[in-house]
C-alpha cells in the first residue's frame, strides 16, 4: 500500500478528525474509502466482482454433459 501526503488547513483537518471519531473511524480511513470510491474500486464492488467471478467459475448450468444450444436459450413461445 502506498501513502500519500496532503496540504490541507489546520482547521479543516481538526473537524475532519472530530467527525471521524464520532463515526468511530480515521481521516485516514475516510480518505481511503474516498479515494477507492472516486477511482472505482470500492470495497463493496470489489467484494460483488469477486463474488461474481466465483459464481460463474462454479457454474453447473448444463443439462447433464450437454451445454445448452442456441435454440434452447432462444425458445420462443
Amino acid at each position: 500500500m502506498s501513502n500519500l501526503t496532503i496540504s490541507v488547513d489546520e482547521e479543516v483537518l481538526r473537524r475532519a478528525r472530530i467527525r471521524a471519531l464520532r463515526q468511530g473511524s480515521s481521516v485516514n480511513a475516510i480518505l481511503r474509502e474516498l479515494l477507492e470510491a472516486y477511482a472505482g474500486m470500492g470495497k463493496a464492488q470489489s467484494e460483488a466482482v469477486a463474488e461474481l467471478l466465483a459464481l460463474s467459475k462454479g457454474s453447473t448450468s448444463r443439462r447433464g454433459d450437454a451445454m445448452w444450444t442456441r435454440d434452447d436459450l432462444h425458445e420462443r413461445s
